[in-house]
């Protein structure tokens, strides 16, 4: 299995179009507007400006999960990211990442990394090929060394 067996949805609600991400790197991103972490937000834009394109993309994933921390619907979310950070990497759908309701494509992380999401702006490593390459804790910051050789490692490819 790989991240493009699973059905996802955009934040407008539009089915996520998995060709467009194969052959990419992806950093998928659980995030969050209320929480201690949203300034990782700043970051994850950067990264987009900097290496977003033909190689690599981010995807974020608002959940709800942890401290009630993103209560917004799909457009209070979407003004907040871009009025706040600019952001104009793709978002998904607000999901479940930990509890009864999880989403599958979180029960397949968890499943190939063994450890359950922690909190907002856990991080993790998807290859060109839809497989996990690694993950962060929610406390890595977007533009940690091991992230940016991660990215980069594909651009001298």
């Amino acid at each position: 299995m790989n991240l493009y067996d699973f059905s996802l949805n955009y934040l407008d609600g539009k089915p996520i179009d998995w060709s467009a991400f194969k052959g990419k790197k992806i950093l998928l991103v659980n995030v969050a507007s209320q929480c201690g972490l949203t300034p990782q937000y700043t970051q994850l834009q950067e990264l987009n400006e900097e290496f977003g394109g033909d190689s690599f993309t981010i995807l974020g994933v608002p959940c709800n999960d942890f401290g009630g921390q993103e209560p917004g619907t799909a457009e209070e979310i979407a003004t907040f990211c871009s009025t706040n950070y600019g952001v104009s990497f793709p978002l998904s759908e607000k999901v479940h990442t930990i509890g009864e309701e999880i989403h599958p494509i979180y029960e397949w992380l968890k499943e190939q990394t063994g450890t359950e999401v922690s909190w907002n702006f856990q991080k993790y490593l998807i290859d060109e090929e839809g497989k996990i390459a690694g993950y962060f804790s929610p406390q890595t910051e977007p533009s940690e060394q091991h992230i940016l050789d991660w990215i980069r490692n594909h651009e001298s490819n």
